[in-house]
């Protein structure tokens, strides 16, 4: 079951259209083209040539601007794709109208461009195109030359145009409203996938606040804590005692540090990396019932970024949730590098995911009964932080599998951290 949204650059429904028109413009170039010589040369027609073959250079001189304009990442604005439609509609009664004008077979083309617009434009530019192409075709009548008749007259060419024309149409209208159809749909779907980031991000934001709040409210019981710890004389009380004073000692520290840090993502001069090694101590020592087994070619000296030592450590405690919960005590976790990117994966033996899992991360809802439901959703968007992505699937014999890959830092293998 993955969880990572690619969510594409999204391009406008002006963009598709224009991107469309490109490609089919040197369609008809080819097609008018090879029109002309069948027609001059194949069926005898006496066709003004030169006014024909300036409409087709026309046309491919602008389409040829088109393919640069394209070359940028800029996305198109109705009034540029209005443009397009219009030089396509000028060119189109240029050449219908020295090719018989409303006795012009292919005069219905006209339609086209106001199918298209009125599908991809906004209703303003749909009535423009509309106007502009009701404009075109009265030109194409009021000035259209006579088509001149063949040496074969009983071969009808009006009939036989009007039939090509249909299937040309047909092929064009199914072309075009299919891919815009798909562009359209595609462009919700980005939108959908961008709303839910958004509200999960929303979330996280309000979590973030909250934290900071709690995490000035505990810095004092903490440093109490520590002061009333320091106080106690492990030598005066036996040896259990001891090593549980000790091991207080040890997660109160750790608590304090995770406080502070707290803090860090706001300071400039506050490191960057952690040690994994340190990462997983920490861990183990707050999570001392559960065995982690580790594999790999990643050692407990490899510097990572801070965001992904967090990322470990909420996956972590949900493997080790999962696996308590269904009465085993082990998490398996794997980290190999591959093609400088980090991937890792973890493993717990809990009950398989049901398909509730795949709303945590915007939801921040949890199937844990004592679960505050942050865990996925705080993992899901330090893997985006870092470039990488999350999946979560099914595991074999039970539990689950949490898989991620992120880039790793050009200087996360050093000991220095990064400033």
């Amino acid at each position: 079951m993955a969880l990572d949204y690619d969510v594409r650059a999204m391009q406008s429904p002006a963009t598709t259209l224009v991107r469309t028109l490109y490609t089919l413009r040197w369609v008809a170039v080819g097609a008018q083209s090879v029109t002309i010589l069948l027609a001059g040369h194949g069926l005898g027609l006496a066709l003004p040539a030169w006014p024909l073959w300036a409409g087709v250079a026309l046309l491919a001189g602008f389409n040829l601007l088109v393919g640069l304009r394209l070359r940028s990442s800029r996305d198109a604005a109705p009034a540029e794709a209005f443009a397009h439609g219009l030089v396509d509609t000028a060119v189109l009664a240029w050449l219908v109208a020295w090719t018989g004008g409303i006795a012009n077979p292919f005069a219905s083309l006209f339609l086209l461009p106001i199918a298209l617009t009125a599908l991809a434009l906004p209703v303003q530019w749909a009535v423009a195109t509309a106007l502009a192409c009701v404009a075109g075709y009265l030109l194409a009548v009021a000035f259209g030359q006579p088509l001149p008749h063949g040496h074969d007259d009983s071969l009808d060419l009006h009939f036989v145009g009007m039939a090509v024309n249909f299937l040309v149409s047909v092929a064009l209208v199914v072309y075009f409203l299919t891919r815009l159809v798909a562009a359209r749909d595609q462009r919700e779907q980005e939108l959908s996938a961008l709303r839910e980031r958004f509200a999960r991000n929303e979330g996280i934001l309000a979590l973030a606040t909250h934290a900071a709040s709690v995490a000035h409210e505990l810095n004092t019981p903490l440093g109490t804590m520590t002061l009333l710890l320091d106080d106690l004389d492990p030598q005066a009380r036996p040896d259990d005692a001891a090593a549980d004073v000790a091991t207080l000692r040890r997660l109160v520290d750790i608590c304090r540090d995770r406080v502070r840090s707290l803090a860090d993502p706001a300071d400039p001069a506050a490191p960057t990396t952690v040690d994994l090694g340190r990462v997983l101590e920490h861990w183990q020592l707050v999570r001392p019932a559960v065995s982690l087994q580790r594999s790999g070619n990643v050692d407990g000296d490899r510097r990572i970024d801070r965001s992904l030592g967090h990322l470990l450590l909420a996956l972590l405690n949900n493997a080790a949730d999962a696996s308590e919960g269904n009465g085993r005590s082990r998490v398996d976790l794997d980290l190999q590098t591959r093609n400088g990117m980090l991937i890792g994966e973890i493993r717990d033996y809990g009950p398989a995911f049901d398909g509730e899992a795949s709303f945590l991360p915007v939801l921040f809802r949890s199937t844990k009964p004592d679960g505050l439901g942050v865990g996925l959703a705080l993992s899901h968007a330090a893997v985006e932080q870092l470039g990488g992505d999350l999946h979560i699937e099914d595991a074999e014999g039970g539990g689950a599998r949490v898989r991620f890959r992120v880039p790793m830092t050009p200087d996360a293998p050093t000991g220095a951290p990064r400033r």
